[in-house]
């Protein structure tokens, strides 16, 4: 072999070997663990996954689950977006991305404390335009899957919030024709119990709401998004009818009961 051909072949083995590292390294970095070269690795059997602690409900207003599908696999106009999972009109579930990743769903907001709703919630797209009822199977289908992922990944069933609640202004979905009533009635979603009656003098109804967990920053906003997920209406002003389902919502949170009767003794 000439001089020129063994150093073709030593510089090509050269290359090779690197590039047969790089490989190896890949595939170890997708199989385990990923460890910092910077450190010893000293590994501790005291860890768990990452676990969501919230799951937000969203329409998609679009035309059809193909058209859905295809908005949250690919980059759109808006940038690219997704979610963990899309139930269709007809009931049909499809899982976009594995419960235990971080999908583009929920964008900037909050509820609560809770600060970056795309790395602690479980997103649910359904498939509806935004003006119409939804379908009693998507629903039906919906309840099967809050039922399997609350249970299963451990999620209070009274963290189930819309997309508009965390980000008031900003969003609207699912919506004030999303039936909120019936998935409470299943027991998910947090919703006022019992009766409503009149709060005490000196009620604060802005605390109350930030104690169910809208964010203040734009009231008139967070009006309208506690109107369409509690009440189904349109507005941005609280009126009395509020008021009793606030405070029936903030003794839900704070374990407060209603006051009951005034007993007298005799003669007092």
């Amino acid at each position: 072999m000439s001089l020129s051909g063994r150093a073709t072949r030593h510089r090509a083995r050269r290359w090779l070997l690197p590039l047969v590292l790089l490989v190896l390294l890949a595939g170890l970095a997708g199989c385990g663990p990923v460890r910092n070269p910077m450190a010893h690795w000293v590994p501790s059997p005291n860890y768990d996954q990452r676990r969501p602690v919230a799951i937000v409900i969203h329409f998609t207003d679009q035309d059809s689950v193909q058209e859905s599908l295809h908005t949250l696999r690919t980059a759109n106009s808006g940038g690219p977006v997704s979610a963990h999972y899309l139930v269709g009109s007809d009931g049909g579930i499809y899982q976009l991305v594995a419960d235990s990743k971080r999908a583009w769903q929920a964008g900037p907001g909050r509820w609560g404390t809770i600060t970056d709703l795309n790395s602690s919630s479980i997103g649910i797209e359904l498939d509806n335009d935004g003006h119409s009822p939804f379908a009693p199977a998507q629903i039906d289908s919906l309840l099967r899957l809050l039922a399997d992922l609350t249970t299963r990944l451990h999620i209070l069933p009274t963290q189930v919030i819309g997309h508009e609640d965390l980000a008031p202004g900003r969003k609207n979905d699912p919506g004030p024709l999303f039936p909120w009533q019936r998935l409470a009635d299943a027991g998910y979603g947090l919703w006022p119990r019992g009766p409503l009656v009149e709060p005490p003098p000196g009620f604060d109804p802005w605390m109350a709401l930030a104690l169910v967990g809208y964010p203040l920053d734009d009231r008139p906003a967070a009006v309208r998004s506690f109107h369409h997920h509690f009440r189904g209406t349109e507005g941005d002003t609280l009126d009395a009818q509020d008021l009793r389902v606030l405070y029936a919502l903030s003794r839900q949170l704070t374990g407060t009961p209603l006051p009951g009767p005034v007993l007298v003794a005799p003669g007092q």
